[in-house]
């Protein structure tokens, strides 16, 4: 596999995360620090996912105002998903806000 397919197999809605781990325990992309950090964003992204369904879904789910929200906070981490899709298909590397320096972090703490 391509070092750019594996980087956009870790943005695969709900998913990714599988490719993720992968990617990150595979000996083949070890020293590729592009991959690696893609992994780990797309690592980041999942569990911003899982926080917003986890957490806020059930606090948000009592009144009808803050489901909105709840609803709100799904599409954007969705969208933020299929950005990075969009972003890695046209081989472009792009660091989310809070998360992309977080998986900066990551890759460099490992070596």
């Amino acid at each position: 596999m391509a070092p750019r397919q594996a980087a956009f197999f870790c943005y695969i809605p709900v998913v990714g995360w599988i490719m993720s781990i992968i990617a990150l325990a595979s000996e083949r992309f070890r020293e590729d620090k592009m991959v690696r950090f893609h992994a780990f964003q797309g690592l980041y992204l999942f569990v911003l996912w899982l926080f917003v369904d986890w957490v806020f879904g059930p606090i948000t789910a009592y009144a009808e105002a803050t489901r909105a929200v709840g609803k709100l906070l799904k599409l954007a981490v969705m969208g933020a998903w299929v950005f990075m899709l969009v972003k890695t298909k046209q081989g472009e590397d792009f660091h989310l806000p809070i998360l992309g320096e977080l998986a900066d972090r990551s890759v460099s703490e490992q070596r």
